[in-house]
C-alpha cells in the first residue's frame, strides 16, 4: 500500500486529536465520579427522609444512590465515546482537506518534474506564486535547477553543432585534395594507393562525426511525430542493404506485418539502418538475419537477430554505451547501438539486447503506436 504524505498527515492529526480526546474523557470521568460519590445524597437531605435512620431504608437509599452513580457514569462514557468518535472522524476529514491544500504546491512541483522527465522540455517552469515559505523556496530552487540544465543542454547542442561544422570543413577539403592528387596524370601507383588509404581514413572520420552529431541530436525528445509504418521503413532499408548482405553471404528472413508508430521519419530510418548495418557487420559468413515487425496494442516492436559471435549476457547492457565494442570486435566506432538507444528513448520507447543461442544477438525496440500517441493529442486540440 502506498501511504502518501497527505494520508500520514491526516492520520497524525486525527491520532493526536484522538489521544487528546481520550485523555479529556478520562479526566471528566474521574472528576464526575468523585463528584457523584460525595454528592449523590447530600448530608443535609438525608435526615429529612422519613425512616432514613432505619437500617433497611438506609440500605435502599444507598443502593439507589449507587445505581444512579453507575448509570450516570455509564451514560457519560457512552455519550462521550460516541461524541469523541464523531469529532475524531471530522478532525480526520478536516486534516485531510487542510493537508491536501498545504501540499498542493508540492504536487505541482512533482507534476512539473514528471512532465519534464518524460518530455525533456526544460523550458517549463513551476513559477509558484505564494508566501515566502518552504514550498516557495523549493519551487524556486527547482526552477533555478531547470534553468541551469536548459542552459547546459543548449550549450552542449551549440558546441556539438559548431564542432561538427568546424571538423567537416577540413575533412571535405582533405577529401577533395586527395581525390585531385590521385587523379593527376603523373600520379604513380604508390600515390594512388596512399590516396585510397587516406580517403578511407577520411571517410571513417566523417562517419564518426556524423554519428556523434546524430547521437547528440537524438538525445532530445521528439515533439513532431507522424504516423510511420515500421514495416515500410524496414523494407526500404533492407532493399538498400541487400547488396551488402549478399556480399557477406547473409541470408535475410523477414516478417513485416504493418506496425504504425508515431515517430520522426529521419530518426526512425536511422534507427532501423543502424540495427541492420550492425547485424550484417557482426554476422558470420554464410550466416542468417531475421527481421520482424509487430503491433501489440499501444506499442509496436521491431526485432532483429543475427548469427554473429557469442555475446555474454553481462555484456549486453554495455553494448549501448558510446564507443563500447566487444573485445573481439575492432570494426566500427561503437556508436551504432548508442544512437539506437538515444532515438528509442527520444520517442518514449525502449530497447533491449539478448544473447542468441549459438551466437549472435537479438535486439528488440519498442515504440508507442501512432494511434495511442496521436489520437489523444488530436482530441486534446479539438
Amino acid at each position: 500500500m502506498n501511504v502518501t504524505i497527505r494520508l500520514r498527515f491526516a492520520l497524525l492529526y486525527g491520532g493526536l486529536f484522538l489521544v487528546t480526546g481520550l485523555a479529556l474523557l478520562a479526566l471528566n470521568y474521574v472528576l464526575f465520579r468523585n463528584y457523584l460519590r460525595h454528592n449523590s445524597a447530600p448530608t443535609w437531605f438525608k435526615p429529612l427522609l422519613v425512616g432514613y435512620n432505619s437500617e433497611p431504608f438506609r440500605r435502599t437509599v444507598d443502593r439507589r444512590a449507587a445505581e444512579y452513580q453507575a448509570d450516570a457514569l455509564g451514560s457519560l462514557l457512552t455519550q462521550g465515546t460516541t461524541a469523541l468518535a464523531l469529532v475524531v472522524i471530522a478532525a480526520f476529514g478536516l486534516a485531510w482537506l487542510v493537508a491536501g491544500r498545504a501540499l498542493r504546491p508540492v504536487h505541482q512541483v512533482t507534476e512539473t518534474a514528471r512532465r519534464v522527465a518524460h518530455s525533456s522540455d526544460l523550458s517549463e517552469r513551476i513559477a509558484h506564486h505564494g508566501p515566502a515559505d518552504d514550498i516557495k523556496e523549493l519551487a524556486d530552487t527547482f526552477d533555478g535547477m531547470l534553468a541551469r540544465l536548459a542552459h547546459a543542454f543548449e550549450s552542449q547542442r551549440r558546441f556539438v553543432a559548431n564542432a561538427s561544422h568546424e571538423l567537416r570543413t577540413p575533412l571535405t577539403i582533405n577529401r577533395t585534395l586527395i581525390d585531385v592528387a590521385t587523379r593527376r596524370a603523373d600520379a604513380g601507383d604508390d600515390i594512388k594507393q596512399l590516396g585510397a588509404a587516406l580517403l578511407e581514413s577520411n571517410r571513417d572520420l566523417e562517419q564518426l562525426i556524423e554519428g556523434l552529431l546524430t547521437l547528440a541530436d537524438s538525445e532530445h525528445s521528439v515533439l513532431d511525430k507522424t504516423p510511420l509504418d515500421l514495416a515500410d521503413v524496414t523494407e526500404h532499408t533492407l532493399k538498400q542493404k541487400s547488396p551488402e548482405a549478399d556480399e557477406a553471404r547473409v541470408a535475410l528472413h523477414r516478417t513485416l506485418p504493418p506496425a504504425v508508430a508515431a515517430a520522426d521519419p529521419v530518426l526512425l530510418e536511422r534507427l532501423v539502418q543502424n540495427l541492420v548495418e550492425n547485424a550484417i557487420r557482426h554476422n558470420r559468413p554464410g550466416g542468417e538475419l531475421w527481421v520482424t515487425t509487430e503491433a501489440t496494442g499501444d506499442h509496436v516492436r521491431f526485432t532483429i537477430a543475427n548469427t554473429g559471435p557469442v555475446v555474454a549476457a553481462h555484456e549486453t547492457a554495455s553494448l549501448f554505451e558510446p564507443f563500447h565494442r566487444l573485445a573481439t570486435d575492432r570494426s566500427g566506432h561503437g556508436l551504432g547501438l548508442s544512437i539506437v538507444r538515444a532515438i528509442a528513448h527520444a520517442h518514449d520507447g525502449t530497447v533491449r539486447a539478448e544473447p542468441k543461442d549459438g551466437g549472435g544477438l537479438t535486439v528488440t525496440v519498442g515504440l508507442p503506436a501512432a494511434e495511442a500517441v496521436l489520437a489523444p493529442a488530436h482530441r486534446r486540440r479539438s
